[in-house]
């Protein structure tokens, strides 16, 4: 059933717009055209995209990959922030919730950092460059902590403040990224829950993808041999097909068999997830289940937003596929410059 654009908002231009937007990002055929180039040609090609201003900000004090790495990121926030500008009303609610995430992406750039110990200038050369005047805060918050417990402390007066404020000093990295995820899984259900219209079709999506989360924390959990009270407290709640007892038995299935027995009792496809982790058994790692769900996640959004064109899903649909372009070219850049083949790199990109 289609989605049916209700309340104030200029749900046909901002879908005009998007899917404008959408037609200028880079197809499979141009990418595997890059991968045949060096960072610095690749540099050179994407400027004749949308790619142009962000290079001329940082080619006076970067090149090759920290220059690609550094524009695409500064890139990213600027669509952002150009497609929520043009949302009104309604429907600028409705996708400033999905649009949270990113934010919730940056305070894990800056965790991950802290953690590592990477210091504030490979970060301001990378995820966050500090030419972008919204990583300005970002920066401080890692320029200033030597922990986790202090990045955290520093988060504050931030909307998941609250979410990573409370946890014990001694938690590990995991446990403050599992945190962000479940703070921000129960804030967005809770506004398009509470917001007085139905999002039904976006909050099946979230709920869909809560369920491939906690799909991946339970494959790496039993990989880690982690114990079913570790496990248990991995679960996000909110989940379609994983909640409520479903939830509970695969949280204590003890092996990967017993999960997927689990999970063949919802109304989950299972055929293609089984063979994906047959071949991560083969690889080694589960990045073919994790290409596999998210694979799933992508062929809902173009569905819907197809089905549903006025409505939310052609812009959350763009800015999904901006931040896969974005991906696949960090990736490719990356790639190239420490010398992976083109076979290891296009294993890994999405198309």
């Amino acid at each position: 059933m289609a989605e049916i654009a209700v309340g104030k908002g200029n749900w046909a231009n901002a879908s005009a717009r998007s899917k404008a937007r959408k037609a200028k990002l880079l197809d499979e055929t141009r990418l595997r055209q890059l991968m045949k180039s060096g960072p610095d040609t690749i540099a050179a090609s994407i400027g004749e995209l949308d790619y142009r201003r962000e290079l001329d900000i940082y080619s006076a004090r970067l090149s090759g990959a920290d220059l690609v790495e550094a524009a695409l990121s500064h890139n990213l926030d600027r669509e952002l922030t150009e497609v929520m500008g043009f949302c009104q009303g309604r429907l600028k609610r409705i996708v400033s919730v999905f649009a949270l995430r990113f934010s919730y992406s940056n305070a894990k750039a800056v965790l991950r950092a802290v953690n590592g110990g990477a210091s504030v200038e490979s970060l301001a050369n990378s995820v966050l460059p500090d030419e972008n005047d919204l990583n300005v805060d970002w920066l401080e918050i890692a320029r200033q902590s030597e922990t986790l417990h202090d990045a955290a402390t520093a988060m504050g007066g931030t909307p998941w403040g609250s979410a990573v404020s409370d946890i014990d000093s001694d938690a590990t990295l995991q446990e403050y990224e599992d945190a962000l995820d479940r703070h921000y899984y129960h804030e967005a259900i809770s506004a398009l829950r509470t917001s007085g219209q139905s999002h039904s079709l976006l909050l099946g999506y979230l709920r869909s993808e809560i369920d491939h989360r906690n799909i991946v924390n339970l494959l790496r959990a039993l990989r880690q041999k982690l114990p079913a009270e570790q496990r248990a407290g991995l679960m996000l709640e909110g989940g379609r097909s994983l909640k409520g007892s479903l939830l509970r038995s695969a949280a204590q299935a003890d092996s990967e068999d017993a999960l997927m027995e689990v999970l063949r009792r919802t109304s989950m496809e299972t055929a293609e997830l089984e063979d994906a982790l047959k071949e991560s058994h083969e690889h080694g790692g589960l990045d073919p289940v994790v290409s596999y769900l998210a694979s799933e996640r992508r062929t809902d959004l173009r569905r819907m937003s197809h089905l549903n064109p006025l409505s939310a899903f052609p812009l959350i649909y763009y800015l999904e596929s901006k931040v896969l372009e974005v991906q696949n070219l960090r990736l490719l850049v990356r790639g190239k410059a420490v010398g992976l083949s083109d076979e290891v790199i296009e294993a890994h990109m999405a198309f």
